[in-house]
């Protein structure tokens, strides 16, 4: 290997660790400043005048939406044929959910897995697998649900934005044809193993591939319909989901821990023209509280219990 070469594989790493830093810096310059703007009385008198009846119906939806989730990692269950019972593996499956929302997919949806699954006695090759297979499961459904939403009901966008409604549907046109894609790969190459990154996963049937959709789907919308219900409807339901899917794009590309501020910013930069900022961030502050810190309250406790639970079975296998 050439000095040149050396030398670039030990600068390199500093340089790019240092662009991710610096954007970090702006994103959280950028919404500070943004949010030194904003009358937080007005915010918080916003949300006190949320109607009982709406936050009743948005926390049933959350509560449905997490319910419907700890169900993904079942799928991997079928597809391993580990033993671990259905109430295990749906409590892992929400423990990691909630950790995910707020401190990240590597923390929450990959880390908690691996530590949990782990201390129950599942091997690393089968963890990986079922964390694989939930994940497709829920970007499927993001795809179909985004693509419908952007292809069908393309979102009312601010003026002076320079993509337009026939943009969007080229978009959601593109988005359903990749799922309608995967589900072509399953009906005639079931059963077919891919390597990655030396991990195995093997093609799905059609009909869990169906499965698949319907479940995620289904979970997408039930998000959508929390931040819907707590807009008290001032939005159109399709508007406020095709914004939602924006947003969660966004907090991915991001990497901001629970998209602090990104799901805002996305928020208000899609609607603040239909609904006054306030009111919006007020409904917005309310759905982090019903879908993001209750439910993690919820799995600090569960996290404990099944570490406690796991330590018993080691002690009891010895």
């Amino acid at each position: 290997m050439s000095t040149m070469a050396l030398s670039r594989r030990g600068w390199w790493p500093w340089v790019r660790r240092a662009a991710t830093w610096g954007f970090f810096a702006l994103i959280a310059w950028l919404l500070v400043r943004q949010a030194r703007t904003i009358d937080w009385g007005e915010v918080f008198d916003a949300i006190r005048a949320l109607p009982a009846v709406a936050l009743l119906a948005a926390g049933a939806l959350a509560a449905c939406s997490f319910a419907l989730y700890s169900t993904y990692d079942l799928l991997g269950r079928y597809l391993t044929r580990h033993r671990l019972a259905t109430g295990t593996v749906m409590g892992v499956t929400f423990i990691s959910y909630a950790f995910n929302l707020n401190l990240g997919s590597l923390v929450g949806g990959v880390a908690f897995r691996y530590r949990l699954y782990s201390r129950l006695g599942l091997a690393n090759e089968t963890i990986a697998r079922v964390l694989g297979f939930s994940m497709l499961t829920n970007w499927l459904g993001y795809l179909v649900v985004a693509g419908a939403a952007f292809l069908f009901w393309p979102m009312t966008l601010p003026p002076g934005w320079k993509i337009d409604n026939e943009g969007l549907r080229m978009l959601g046109a593109m988005l359903l044809m990749v799922a309608l894609a995967y589900l072509v790969l399953c009906a005639v190459s079931k059963g077919r193993v891919w390597r990655v990154r030396g991990h195995a996963f093997r093609t799905p049937g059609l009909a869990m591939a169906l499965l698949q959709l319907a479940m995620s789907c289904t979970n997408w919308s039930l998000i959508g319909g929390v931040i819907w219900f707590l807009l008290q409807g001032q939005v159109g339901y399709p508007q406020v989901l095709a914004v939602l899917l924006v947003a969660a794009v966004a907090g991915v590309v991001t990497h901001v821990p629970a998209g602090l501020g990104v799901l805002e910013a996305v928020f208000v930069a899609l609607l603040s023209h239909e609904v006054p900022e306030t009111q919006l961030l007020g409904a917005l502050l309310a759905y982090r509280g019903l879908y993001y810190l209750l439910p993690l309250v919820v799995a600090v406790l569960g996290y404990l219990v099944t570490e406690a639970r796991a330590r018993r079975l080691r002690v009891a296998g010895r």
